[in-house]
């Protein structure tokens, strides 16, 4: 079921039916500066966006000095022997935690770690650990979700369907899939859409199909990957932009 917790809730339910702006950078990303994710989060909040997802203790801690909007908390971990890369330990998700984030995202897929993990054993430990933060699962199919959910996920969303050996080719979201999570789910968890939404028309669907609240990022803070989208295009796809969205920092 749902969180009874009445802090819990009360944050969850104001995200209802708004958007949620994904404001990350990488030091070697070619708009980076020191100070970008707090411009981008104040854009957000000027927009209206409901909430913000930010990437590494330090972005987020940056961004809650700034902004008064919900985080989701995340750390990307990158090792070359896994695709496990979102607050992939204990460790990650404790530093998530004490940077500010109300909401901590991990990867809950039933890939292996660079600890030899599964990917999706990670979240019961941390809800014992950690038992005041919510919980997000990223995902990248029903079943990943309905395993979340049953470890006691507090949100559920296909953040990594695109991320996995088995969806790796794929470039546009799998709407009838969310929508059976969202029908299925929908009153023993939070169902988020995040991943591969890229107009506010596509937004507005996920909402028709019972999202909570949508995620968007690469569309609205990425203006290099938003740039090579339309320059692959127009040169006939000699390559492929979402290479350099899922490059390894």
């Amino acid at each position: 079921m749902k969180t009874c917790d009445p802090k819990k809730k009360a944050l969850l339910e104001s995200l209802k039916g708004g958007l949620i702006v994904s404001c990350q950078v990488q030091k070697d990303d070619p708009i980076y500066t020191e100070d970008i994710v707090v411009k981008m989060a104040e854009a957000a909040q000027w927009a209206g966006a409901v909430g913000i997802r930010a990437n590494t203790p330090e972005q987020i801690k940056q961004i809650k000095a700034h902004v008064d909007l919900p985080v989701i908390g995340l750390y990307k971990i990158w090792h070359e022997d896994t695709d496990v890369f979102i607050t992939p330990t204990l460790k990650a998700c404790q530093e998530v935690w004490e940077a500010g984030a109300e909401i901590i995202a991990l990867d809950c897929t039933s890939q292996i770690t660079h600890e030899n993990n599964l990917a999706w054993d990670l979240l019961p430990v941390v809800k014992k650990e950690i038992p005041e933060a919510i919980i997000f699962a990223d995902v990248s199919n029903y079943d990943e979700a309905r395993r979340a959910i049953d470890n006691g996920a507090d949100i559920v969303g296909p953040t990594l369907y695109g991320y996995t050996q088995q969806t790796k080719d794929i470039e546009e979201p799998n709407m009838r899939e969310f929508a059976r999570m969202c029908r299925d789910f929908k009153n023993e968890a939070y169902v988020f859409m995040e991943g591969h939404i890229y107009t506010p028309e596509d937004a507005m669907k996920c909402i028709f199909l019972g999202a909570h609240c949508v995620v968007v990022g690469s569309a609205i803070t990425r203006p290099h990957l938003i740039a090579k989208r339309f320059v692959d295009l127009l040169s006939g796809y000699q390559e492929n932009w979402r290479i350099a969205e899922r490059s390894k920092h």
